[in-house]
């Protein structure tokens, strides 16, 4: 019998004024899974995510997470379904006027009560060595570079021993080396931390790299769906033009 996804997301609508941004998108996530969504600019991968946590209300469609439908609930259950949900901004979102430490250790409060100090700083220098970085736990966040934010970001995200990451541009602005290594990490953590992920990215490398499926949204609605190697063999125009 096959496992319910972790994600299953169904006839979500979304539009801003008149701007139809998302027109019916259809996916699931499954226990485990990196799920890559590819896009063009405006075409509804993080509207898609936003909707997904509660960021962005959608007009319509049924999201369920851990079998829960989250568009019915209220924001104390939601706010306890995403208790179990780490969520990497494109610009890593690093409070500047907080040092690495007091940024994980609000993430870390505010996810947890009552938590001993001793218990803080385990889990924060776990969280860093999980990143490479452990280092840098007194560095402010203008000291660092933009694929050290990154894997601060990252820190944060998995510090919380989350079972679903939204990955949102995770090597946007970042060298090739740089995005590789990031790209590495969301391998590692997937592995280590057993997480399913939805990984937002115009990067092909990343998605090549990172994605066990991918999905390319068009205009809104899905138009593609496969493995890496699957969609790079596609006589499809539009699809092939993400692999040129």
């Amino acid at each position: 019998m096959k496992a319910k996804p972790i994600i299953a997301i169904s006839n979500l609508y979304k539009s801003f004024g008149k701007n139809e941004v998302l027109k019916g998108i259809n996916l699931t996530v499954n226990d485990g899974e990196n799920l890559v969504i590819l896009g063009r600019s405006g075409s509804g991968k993080s509207v898609t995510i936003k909707c997904l946590v509660g960021l962005v209300q959608a007009d319509k469609g049924k999201i369920q997470i851990f079998d829960e439908e989250v568009t019915t609930l209220n924001n104390d259950d939601l706010n306890y379904i995403r208790m179990s949900i780490g969520f990497m901004f494109q610009n890593g979102a690093l409070y500047d006027s907080m040092s690495v430490r007091q940024n994980l250790t609000f993430t870390l409060k505010h996810h947890t009560q009552n938590l001993a100090e001793e218990e803080i700083e385990i889990k924060i220098i776990e969280a860093l060595e999980s990143v490479g970085l452990a280092e840098a736990i007194d560095k402010m966040p203008a000291e660092l570079s933009g694929g050290m934010k990154k894997r601060i970001a990252l820190a944060r995200a998995i510090i919380i021993k989350p079972k679903i990451i939204l990955y949102d541009e995770p090597t946007s602005g970042l060298d090739t080396i740089t995005s590789r290594e990031i790209s590495e990490l969301i391998l590692s953590v997937q592995k280590k931390y057993k997480t399913s992920s939805i990984i937002i990215t115009h990067d092909m490398a990343c998605a090549k790299m990172t994605g066990n499926r991918i999905l390319i949204l068009k205009e809104g609605q899905i138009n593609a769906e496969g493995t890496y190697v699957e969609l790079e063999k596609s006589k499809d125009e539009w699809v092939h033009s993400f692999f040129i």
